[in-house]
């Protein structure tokens, strides 16, 4: 099921702070960029972020999930706490780039 452009408005309003974020339409859903960086997406109206050390460790426990059938699991963004979600998204990027 495609995601809701109000979802996307509402990710990149929750993201608005942070420079450099951008999105890119795939087959109904969308690719999240931060600084250049693919660092997740929105897949079924939810934002899921690639799983690297430094996100995780933002946030221990954190549920996974599969943004597709095939794919690696990501993380559940806790688009509930936008502060602990932008560090999250900071905190892949800063992991894409070692």
């Amino acid at each position: 099921m495609p995601s809701d452009k109000s979802y996307l408005a509402f990710v990149l309003d929750l993201l608005a702070p942070l420079e450099g974020v951008a999105t890119r339409p795939m087959m109904g859903e969308y690719l999240l960029y931060y600084q250049g960086k693919v660092v997740g997406g929105i897949f079924d109206d939810r934002l899921l972020l690639k799983d690297t050390p430094g996100a995780a460790a933002l946030m221990p426990g954190a549920e996974r999930d599969l943004p597709y059938p095939g794919a690696k699991r990501m993380l559940v963004a806790p688009v509930d706490d936008a502060a602990l979600t932008r560090r999250m998204v900071e905190a892949v990027a800063a992991d894409l780039s070692k």
